[in-house]
């Protein structure tokens, strides 16, 4: 068994907000990078956001493009890809978007959620328990025994911090929006932690593309210490 290609996908403000603190969500990307998006999640085998991205802007997290989804479907894939998330309270409404859109849902949570999830979710999603707390590696395990290959990870705070911190993203794309937020208020990219290395090791940077006003940085997280 082996665990899928983690890539971690976030667009951020040049000051290192993901959004502001009013109740619409800041759109960081232009149209050019929500097509390279896109793209990015019809190569994926699976897209995971955490609870809080569900219950604060309520996406349907679909590939849009219909020629993208035909591609997946000429492959043998699904037309379009698992969709997670993951959830420590169970406090995920059943009216979100994103249960009624795309293909196949699942739901990471603990001993303590997880049976108030499987009745509320009943028919929209499968629920997995991770035990006494959300374990990601185990998530990333139960991923690959399911054949995933390659996982996108599109947020929110928490999750790309969490996924950072245990030292388990293989692949960072972060798109820089040519906007500054300056509000403290306003959740930023990720929160403080024990990153692993840090502040000495370095990722590598593998590439920068400017798509539309948007600044693409690639980077490998587990780049080795310089």
């Amino acid at each position: 068994m082996t665990r899928p290609h983690v890539l971690l996908s976030v667009a951020a403000s040049i000051d290192g907000y993901i959004d502001d603190a009013s109740p619409q969500r800041l759109r960081l990307s232009d149209a050019a990078d929500f097509d390279r998006v896109d793209q990015v999640r019809a190569d994926s085998d699976a897209i995971l956001v955490g609870a809080q991205t569900l219950r604060s802007d309520n996406p349907r997290l679909l590939v849009d493009n219909a020629e993208r989804r035909a591609a997946r479907l000429a492959a043998g894939k699904p037309e379009f890809p698992l969709k997670v998330t993951v959830s420590a309270s169970g406090d995920l409404a059943p009216e979100l978007r994103f249960w009624h859109y795309g293909g196949d849902k699942l739901v990471y949570s603990t001993a303590a959620a997880a049976p108030k999830l499987t009745a509320r979710l009943a028919g929209l999603a499968e629920v997995v328990d991770l035990g006494t707390e959300l374990d990601f590696g185990a998530l990333l395990d139960d991923l690959g025994r399911r054949g995933v290959d390659r996982l996108m990870v599109e947020g929110g705070t928490r999750i790309h911090t969490a996924f950072l911190a245990d030292d388990l993203a293989d692949e960072l794309h972060l798109a820089i929006a040519p906007i500054l937020v300056g509000d403290i208020a306003a959740p930023r990219f990720l929160d403080p932690a024990d990153f692993p290395g840090a502040p000495h090791r370095r990722m590598r940077l593998t590439g920068v593309t400017q798509v539309g006003d948007v600044a693409v940085l690639r980077y490998l997280p587990k780049a080795e210490t310089v």
